[in-house]
């Protein structure tokens, strides 16, 4: 869904990134939970860090600071694992994604949304919706669904088990 798509209020849960403030749409995130003990499995991309038992259920867990080309998280008091509903195909996986805190859930309108920026061809932006501003401070919206390729999801999908 690119800026031009959104034309309601829409609720975000915003969490940041080393120094950044990062959003996606609170109807994807299941749940919050405190970091917890994630188990490593052998021969996953470096992104993902392992996976976690939730409930009898295996989820596997995204560091995204590493599939965005920062430092990894790093564990501290604030660190949780947002779980969210990511769509492959016709198939919903569900995973967890680190973040270094979560902030709270905001409601933006679609005039406080600017298109993602275009910075030549060799840079996909596509898992940008938008660019919020909250506060005058600006806040990337992510397209939850385009942040990992879908041979990504496809190498995680192997270790999920169904919720």
């Amino acid at each position: 869904m690119a800026v031009t798509e959104i034309t309601e209020t829409v609720q975000y849960l915003t969490f940041k990134l080393a120094e950044e403030v990062f959003a996606l749409d609170v109807g994807r995130a299941r749940e919050i939970l405190e970091f917890t003990s994630i188990t490593k499995v052998p021969r996953m991309p470096a992104f993902m860090r392992g996976v976690i038992n939730l409930r009898g259920g295996v989820v596997p867990v995204i560091d995204l600071r590493l599939n965005f080309g920062m430092e990894g998280t790093a564990k501290t008091i604030s660190t949780c694992v947002i779980v969210a509903e990511v769509k492959l195909g016709d198939e919903v996986i569900v995973l967890g994604v680190l973040a270094d805190s979560v902030q709270e859930v905001v409601e933006m309108e679609p005039d406080h949304i600017e298109p993602a920026p275009h910075i030549g061809t060799r840079l996909n932006t596509d898992f940008i919706k938008g660019m919020g501003k909250i506060d005058n401070e600006f806040v990337m919206i992510l397209d939850i669904d385009k942040v990992f390729s879908s041979d990504d999801l496809v190498s995680v999908q192997g270790t999920a088990v169904s919720q």
